[in-house]
């Protein structure tokens, strides 16, 4: 049987050198805009949460911002919490408000779909966080075309 004769990694030890930056730090020019789309099921995996971050650090590198909720997108603007909302019933329940909110105090927007939110998962437009606008579905696709129009980055966020 082989032995194992490397010692034990500790905590605080490194596996990758996480400093070492291979490409240019882009920034926008002004008046660049970006638009981060979302067709995620909240809690369904991590692309959701990831690409919040990713459109935190677009606005942070100077995109004017916006963020679509739209089809099962919408559950990541929903209020939550137990047994309040806003309660925090396990670790990182608030992940997707907290971020939302973080985005939108840094000047970012954010939209949701009015159709997904009512039809597709039985909400109104209380049930939606804090600072997030409702939309037509028939907005859903003319501010993709706006943002392609202005040659924006668009990122979008599919999962199935």
């Amino acid at each position: 049987m082989p032995a194992v004769t490397f010692p034990a990694h500790q905590k605080g030890d490194y596996f990758v050198d996480f400093e070492e930056k291979v490409f240019e730090d882009v920034k926008a020019e002004p008046g660049q805009k970006a638009l981060v789309k979302f067709h995620t099921v909240a809690f369904e995996g991590s692309i959701g949460f990831v690409n919040l971050l990713q459109a935190t650090r677009l606005q942070r590198k100077g995109f004017e911002t916006s963020i679509l909720l739209y089809g099962p997108g919408v559950t990541l603007g929903l209020q939550r919490g137990f047994p309040r909302l806003g309660d925090e019933s396990f670790p990182g329940h608030q992940n997707y408000a907290n971020q939302i909110a973080k985005f939108i105090e840094e000047g970012g927007k954010v939209y949701a779909c009015r159709f997904a939110l009512q039809a597709l998962y039985g909400h109104g437009e209380p049930s939606l966080l804090p600072g997030i606008r409702p939309i037509s579905p028939l907005d859903v696709l003319d501010i993709v075309l706006i943002h392609h129009r202005d040659n924006s980055f668009i990122l979008d966020t599919w999962t199935l």
